[in-house]
């Protein structure tokens, strides 16, 4: 008998979100758990989530909708819904010893430019932090990376600037690249997710402030193809170093751009809520 503790998502279509996280959970840590997903009405794989799965580097190959039936032939440990549908209907699976509930917004009716890709993202989060508290540590997912994958995410110009204006760098924060690359805190933010979804960039926080960096356990190829692109067009991103360098040096551009939280700052940022 498997060891593993077994893991089911539940959504109303199976179709997206349960399917995300099914996958997802598996690429993460599928040596310590089984997992599966199932819907309440369930209809079929959503091509966009399939898509946004296959650009962030996970395998979605036999992926497809399942009814709670074609899941429950043995019990599951723990049962975690993602939508409020399925929460108040399945308030009680038999045989399950942790029911979990998170409500994902729909990304079929979700607004925005990316909505899948945006659920991914979120789910990626709310998993890596479940993981961490279950004590069970995830797989860094840059060893699926694959070089179509790399090669997507250096192919759109914000992206590309990024990657090698963190690479000259060594280390930025989302207000040193929005300076920078004259683009909006929004749009820097979502292409820097994407980044650290697939593994090309990690990122560390500093009270309320988070700096991006690149993941040395990239494969040695994507690190050589970041260096030889560097050296080769120095030209191509000199506005944008020059415009970080007028920030001023290091230090005092951190202070200017990242000041260090402080009893008044939070006060502050309270009284906005």
């Amino acid at each position: 008998m498997s060891s593993k503790q077994r893991v089911l998502f539940i959504c109303t279509a199976n179709s997206a979100r349960s399917l995300m996280a099914e996958v997802l959970m598996r690429d993460m840590a599928g040596d310590r758990y089984e997992v599966a997903s199932a819907g309440l009405e369930p209809s079929q794989a959503d091509l966009r989530a399939l898509r946004a799965l296959k650009s962030a580097g996970v395998p979605t190959e036999g992926l497809r909708s399942k009814s709670l039936g074609d899941v429950l032939a043995e019990p599951f440990d723990i049962v975690i819904t993602l939508c409020n549908k399925a929460t108040l209907e399945c308030q009680s699976v038999q045989g399950t010893r942790q029911t979990l509930a998170w409500d994902f917004e729909d990304p079929v009716t979700r607004a925005g430019l990316r909505p899948f890709e945006t659920t991914l993202n979120e789910l990626s989060e709310r998993l890596k932090m479940f993981l961490l508290i279950q004590g069970k540590p995830f797989r860094a997912r840059q060893h699926s990376l694959t070089p179509l994958v790399f090669f997507k995410n250096l192919a759109e110009d914000t992206r590309l600037r990024s990657l090698l204006l963190i690479h000259s760098q060594q280390e930025l924060c989302v207000c040193e690249l929005t300076e920078a690359l004259q683009e909006s805190q929004p749009k820097i933010s979502r292409h820097l997710a994407q980044l650290r979804t697939t593994g090309l960039l990690q990122d560390r926080r500093n009270g309320q402030w988070v700096f991006y960096s690149i993941n040395p356990n990239l494969p040695d190829w994507c690190l050589t193809v970041l260096d030889d692109t560097l050296a080769a067009n120095e030209s191509w991103i000199e506005d944008d170093v020059n415009r970080l360098l007028a920030m001023g040096d290091r230090p005092e551009r951190t202070e200017k751009c990242c000041p260090p939280e402080t009893s008044h700052t939070k006060k502050t940022q309270q009284g906005h809520q």
